[in-house]
């Protein structure tokens, strides 16, 4: 599955040139002028990766990445920092707010695209290290394993469920839409169609027993796990 993406910045140049630059490396993009709207993009989607402006017209970018380390939802996502604000103290607050990486304009795409890569492989490393996902005192995932458990029962599960859950676990809180469950699976092979996945789901919530009711459906959009 392609990563997505989330620019913000009120520059219509510089937004549109780090859309091309990271399309063209293959990533898939969302572009934004301002907080805002971008914020109600946050409802329905959650982007691997945030590119993010400081000096937005409606609200600072260091508030901003603030309020998104705060909230346990979006949390992990990583920030970048690009911006025309060079001083030290002002990368040092980046950094000490949350931001990954700090870029400052004018920028060269090619080192920006080469950094948003190197901070997405810092993060799937952590991922990596990652030996298992809890969900409350009821929903253990052994990544290493490939185990599900439900207050320390072992789950018979399909590689196809284990996947799901893991995907959902591994986010909690956040939708996924039908697709983008699919492409999760099966990436750009897939031949089935989106309503394959509330079969799965179905199925997936049956064998967690109890804990199936921590998968929730998201009328018109997809499914989320959460306590």
């Amino acid at each position: 599955m392609k990563k997505l993406i989330a620019i913000v910045d009120d520059e219509p140049d510089i937004l549109n040139l780090v859309s091309l630059s990271l399309e063209k490396a293959g990533f898939v993009t969302e572009k934004f002028e301002i907080a805002g709207e971008f914020y109600k993009f946050l409802n329905k989607n959650i982007p691997d990766l945030l590119v993010l402006d400081l000096m937005l017209p409606d609200i600072d970018g260091f508030d901003v990445c603030k309020e998104l380390k705060k909230d346990e939802r979006y949390s992990s996502i990583p920030i970048i920092m690009l911006t025309a604000r060079g001083d030290v103290t002002d990368r040092i607050l980046g950094l000490e707010f949350g931001a990954d990486d700090y870029v400052i304009k004018p920028f060269s795409p090619r080192e920006l695209v080469a950094r948003v890569k190197a901070v997405l492989r810092r993060g799937e490393v952590k991922k990596e290290l990652q030996k298992t996902i809890e969900v409350g005192n009821i929903l253990k995932i052994d990544l290493q394993k490939f185990q599900v458990f439900v207050e320390d029962k072992k789950l018979d599960l399909t590689s196809t469920e284990f996947k799901i859950v893991e995907l959902l676990a591994g986010r909690k809180g956040w939708v996924y839409s039908r697709n983008q469950i699919l492409d999760h699976l099966w990436g750009n092979d897939k031949i089935v169609v989106d309503r394959t996945i509330d079969v799965h789901i179905r199925n997936l919530r049956e064998k967690l027993g109890k804990a199936g009711d921590l998968i929730k459906n998201v009328r018109g959009v997809g499914y989320k796990l959460e306590v």
